[in-house]
């Protein structure tokens, strides 16, 4: 999700690097952390979330409305939160668009690669899948630069400019329609257009991720078919279990699978569930049906959320958010779900994929491992 605002919205990936180790351990194998007061987490939690390289592939590195937030220097808190997350590999995006898409673009780039530079204690910028190995040597968070729509690329030779500038990646929609294809909420989904056809061919030329996540049904299936090789689904779930647009049906995630790609599942309450609780346990359900639907080698985690989530949010921002979004993406009170929401989610999620039987192997592939895989295959 993390919003569409065309002069405002801004969403930053931050990183974690690696798991507290030095955390306490309480009764029966269990280990607390300061970071979050009354949680514990079990042995084997912590060491899969350690030995993971964990990619988030869309986790906004602060959601705020507040374009001066680049200049921000984090403090000794904010950085521990995120070394303390397990998380190596944060996406970088947020959605833009309209007649400056292209100036907007230049300013997410030079402020968000800005404030990975002030803060270079704690972040480091991508480049190469070596570089989110690296970082996860050095206990750094690695930041992936993406931008949720492609209108910016104005024309084909744009997206050579913008890997010179530092994207990696690109959703070829948001929401709504551009020259490229259709978004999610528009009435009719026409599919990808000739002109998007060139953009995605360009993509692949140039090494950067193509991504679906806000694309209508027939888009979808269009740039996966029109792609040569692996795209992804960097975050959303499966309708399936969820009626709702912005959610991916069966024949995308088979048609995805089919050539290499990899689907993110999020921790966005109505892209989850339809009614309450929703919590952890329920976006899990997400992941077991794509594994069940396709194999685990196709899913991982794309949680469309910073540390804290929306719910933390400046509350004039957060109604700011939910009004900039068509009355289909069905807002509820809350928009984190339950357990999925505060900077250690990533070791509750692994509990509950070791409640459900998954081995050493498959979470680690969830957690980051499939991602790895793609990022290496597209990047080189």
């Amino acid at each position: 999700m993390t919003g569409s605002f065309h002069m405002t919205r801004r969403a930053a990936l931050a990183g974690a690097v690696g798991v507290a180790l030095t955390a306490p351990m309480i009764n029966r194998g269990a280990y607390a952390f300061a970071a979050a007061p009354g949680k514990n987490y079990s042995r084997r939690a912590v060491d899969l979330v350690a030995s993971s390289l964990v990619i988030d592939m869309l986790a906004p590195l602060k959601i705020t409305l507040d374009d001066n937030y680049v200049a921000h220097r984090l403090t000794d808190v904010e950085a521990a939160e995120f070394r303390a997350s397990g998380i190596i590999g944060f996406h970088n995006a947020y959605g833009l668009g309209g007649p400056d898409a292209k100036a907007q673009a230049m300013e997410f780039l030079a402020g968000w690669q800005g404030f990975a530079g002030r803060n270079s204690h704690v972040f480091t910028l991508v480049d190469t899948v070596a570089d989110l190995d690296r970082a996860k040597a050095d206990k750094k968070c690695a930041v992936i630069m993406g931008i949720q729509n492609a209108e910016h690329f104005e024309r084909v030779a744009d997206v050579a400019l913008f890997r010179r500038l530092g994207l990696r990646c690109a959703q070829l929609t948001y929401n709504s329609q551009n020259r490229i294809g259709s978004g999610s909420t528009e009435r009719v989904d026409g599919g990808v257009s000739d002109y998007g056809a060139a953009i995605i061919a360009e993509m692949e030329k140039q090494k950067m991720l193509v991504d679906v996540s806000h694309c209508g049904d027939k888009t979808t299936l269009d740039a996966i078919e029109i792609a040569k090789g692996p795209i992804a689904i960097t975050h959303s779930n499966a309708r399936a279990l969820v009626d709702h647009p912005r959610v991916k049906t069966d024949a995308a995630i088979k048609a995805l699978a089919a050539k290499g790609g990899v689907m993110g599942i999020t921790g966005v309450r109505m892209f989850v569930r339809t009614t309450d609780p929703t919590n952890v346990g329920h976006m899990a359900d997400h992941i077991d049906h794509v594994a069940k639907l396709v194999g685990v080698d196709h899913v991982g985690i794309g949680s469309d959320a910073d540390l804290h989530g929306y719910d933390d949010m400046k509350p004039d921002e957060y109604a700011a958010l939910k009004n900039s979004y068509k009355g289909s993406y069905a807002f509820r009170d809350k928009i984190d779900i339950d357990g999925f929401d505060h900077p250690l989610k990533t070791f509750d999620l692994t509990e509950e994929l070791i409640r459900r039987g998954y081995s050493n192997e498959n979470i680690r592939a969830v957690l980051g491992g499939n991602f790895r895989r793609l990022l290496a295959q597209v990047w080189g």
